[in-house]
């Protein structure tokens, strides 16, 4: 069950709202302070994510990212093995709505993403990477480590 599974109205300005932070953060602390606040998000805002995760439990994990993105209408890919999540995103819904709104994505936008999701593996035997494919498109891949 996810602990943040919001039912409410979708809050679509969530994007450029968020972006306009990390361009204020990037801009007068640096990109490692923007890098370390997107980090301790996913280490503590999802933190009972991360508790699964190491215990080797990627249920909480593959549940909050389905639900987010289809909460967006946004086209995703899953492939879930033993040790490795792939999440495709088809279609970025953050720059998609923004460029709707004829604004653009901070270059630095998919930082987010990679940040955040290395905060919630921190500290457990799962990986993140993101691999992009196109200005919209990525893979969001999570593997975790062989027992030894």
């Amino acid at each position: 069950m996810l602990r943040y599974q919001e039912n409410n109205e979708l809050h679509r300005n969530f994007h450029g709202s968020t972006d306009n932070a990390m361009r204020f953060v990037e801009k007068t602390c640096g990109r490692e302070a923007l890098k370390e606040v997107l980090r301790k998000t996913g280490r503590d805002v999802y933190k009972s994510i991360r508790e699964k995760l190491a215990r080797g439990d990627a249920s909480e994990l593959i549940e909050h990212l389905c639900w987010f993105y289809y909460r967006e209408n946004a086209p995703f890919k899953l492939e879930v093995s033993e040790n490795e999540i792939r999440f495709e995103v088809l279609a970025c819904p953050a720059h998609v709505h923004m460029k709707k709104m004829g604004l653009e994505p901070a270059p630095f936008n998919c930082l987010q993403t990679e940040e955040v999701n290395a905060g919630m593996c921190e500290g457990t035997p799962w990986t993140s990477a993101v691999e992009h494919i196109g200005p919209d498109h990525c893979v969001q891949i999570f593997r975790k480590e062989p027992s030894k």
